[in-house]
C-alpha cells in the first residue's frame, strides 16, 4: 500500500538517532519534508547521519542529548527550537540494554537502563509537551498548534528474550 506524507513545514525531533529504529525514523521524517533534529550523546554518529541526510535533500540539525540529565533534556530542547523552530514531532526513541543474566545485574545496570529507558523518556516526553502546551495556549511561538508525542517501547516489553531479562522492567 503505498501512502504519501507531508511533513513539511514540520520540526521533529529524534531521540536515540545515532543508529538502528531512530535513524530510522529520522530517514522517514527527513524524507516526508520534516526538519529533523537528530539527538543523541554520540554526535559523532548523527553528524554522519546529518550528511546522509542533506546529500538526500533532507533537513537534520544535531544535538547533543542525555536523557538521562535533566539539564541535558532542557538545554538539548531549547537549543533545537533555537536554531530549527518550535518542536511539532517527538520521536521518544533512546533506549539501552543489558546483556547480562539477570543475576548477574547490579543495581547500577539496572538504575542506568531505567533511567534511560522509563524516566529519560518521560521527562523528554514533558519538556516537549511543556512548550506544545504553551503554543496551543498562544504564550510562546509558532503558527502550529498541537502536535505529536511518540514513545517507542520495544518487543521485550510483550516477551521475555534470552539474556535481556531486565531490559522489560526498564522499557
Amino acid at each position: 500500500m503505498a501512502y504519501s506524507l507531508d511533513l513539511s513545514g514540520r520540526v521533529a525531533l529524534v531521540t536515540g538517532a545515532s543508529g538502528g529504529l531512530g535513524e530510522q525514523f529520522a530517514k522517514t521524517l527527513a524524507k516526508a519534508g520534516a526538519a529533523v533534529v537528530l539527538a543523541s550523546r554520540r554526535t559523532d554518529r548523527l553528524m554522519e547521519l546529518r550528511a546522509r541526510i542533506e546529500a538526500d535533500g533532507g533537513d537534520a540539525h544535531v544535538v547533543a542529548l542525555d536523557v538521562t540529565d535533566t539539564t541535558s533534556i532542557k538545554a538539548a530542547v531549547a537549543h533545537a527550537e533555537t536554531e530549527v523552530g518550535a518542536i511539532d514531532i517527538l520521536v521518544n526513541n533512546s533506549g539501552v540494554s543489558t546483556t547480562q543474566r539477570l543475576q548477574d545485574v547490579t543495581e547500577d545496570d539496572y538504575d542506568f537502563m531505567f533511567n534511560t529507558n522509563t524516566k529519560g523518556a518521560f521527562f523528554v516526553a514533558q519538556e516537549v509537551a511543556k512548550r506544545m502546551l504553551a503554543r496551543a495556549k498562544g504564550a510562546a511561538p509558532g503558527t502550529y498548534v498541537g502536535g505529536r508525542i511518540i514513545n517507542i517501547a520495544s518487543m521485550a516489553g510483550l516477551k521475555v528474550l534470552p539474556q535481556i531479562g531486565v531490559y522489560p522492567w526498564c522499557r
